[in-house]
């Protein structure tokens, strides 16, 4: 019997209200199991502090322990604070990196997934300036090989992926930047050696999201986080699902944040936390 968990994330934001709202509303397929993880009383409301990062440390620790132990089959992540997790000495930038590192997963990667749009992300949590020097022909080959396998577990046989250039225009032949020509377009001669699906470009980045919006694409592979995140929470805000690619086992989350100030209110949106809870089952 598939059994999902659920991490609890910040006790102190919208958490706990979402997993309730999404639990009570979806309906799982037959046989899965939800099992909350996390201690509700170790935070407020509206109010986060040490403790109740803490707890979300905990929760995330006890998922892993569990996915390892064969005792669970996926995990959702609710929302975390990461300024309130690095206060407990997280070290990760993210929950994904986290996870790639309790696994020992070097050949890992961020996708976010909606109704609209898939993004597949090259770099991840990595400031801006720095995001030409971390670019290289073999990054960008295992974030797509990696994409293209979600797509084909989701039952895409080929899948069709665009290509997003770093530069205005793609480079606009090199006017604008070299990285098209030196790194992208390489690696997508590789991708398209793998047999794995079809991959186009470098695209244009400022058109490429709303072709694949009209279903021109299965997904877009975007060179650094904004890029390919401005454009989905646009149009898949309030459902739009975070997944680790490459773990030996499904991690989902929720598409945004803690949002503390409207913690405990019952106002928050519970539909990426259903999202996120449907797709852990349809991948686990």
């Amino acid at each position: 019997m598939p059994r999902i968990l659920i991490t609890l994330g910040d006790p102190a934001g919208i958490g706990p209200e979402v997993i309730d709202f999404a639990l009570a509303t979806f309906a799982p397929p037959a046989g899965f199991e939800f099992e909350v993880l996390g201690d509700r009383s170790a935070g407020v409301p509206g109010k986060p502090d040490g403790r109740s990062a803490a707890a979300a440390l905990a929760a995330l620790e006890e998922s892993v322990r569990r996915l390892k132990e064969g005792s669970a089959d996926a995990v959702v992540t609710g929302p975390v604070s990461k300024e309130g997790l690095q206060s407990q000495g997280f070290t990760f930038p993210g929950q994904t990196e986290f996870f790639a590192d309790a696994f020992g997963v070097a050949d890992y990667g961020m996708l976010l997934t909606g109704p609209t749009l898939s993004v597949g992300l090259a770099t991840i949590h990595e400031p801006l300036a720095a995001i030409p020097t971390l670019l290289n022909e073999e990054r960008i080959v295992r974030i797509g090989t990696l994409t293209a396998g979600f797509l084909k577990k989701r039952g895409i046989a080929e899948p069709r992926i665009a290509v997003a250039g770093l530069n205005p225009h793609a480079g606009e032949g090199g006017a604008f930047g070299d990285e098209e020509t030196r790194i992208i377009a390489p690696a997508i001669r590789s991708l398209n050696e793998t047999g794995l699906g079809t991959f186009t470009g470098p695209a244009v980045p400022d058109a490429i999201f709303r072709d694949a919006a009209r279903g021109g694409y299965d997904a877009v592979l975007a060179m650094y986080h904004d890029q390919g995140l401005i454009p989905l929470k646009l149009l898949d805000f309030d459902s739009a699902v975070n997944v680790t690619l490459g773990l030996p086992k499904p991690r989902t989350s929720p598409d945004h944040g803690t949002a503390f100030s409207i913690a405990g209110k019952n106002v928050a949106d519970p539909s990426s936390m259903i999202a996120a809870i449907r797709l852990a089952c349809e991948l686990a």
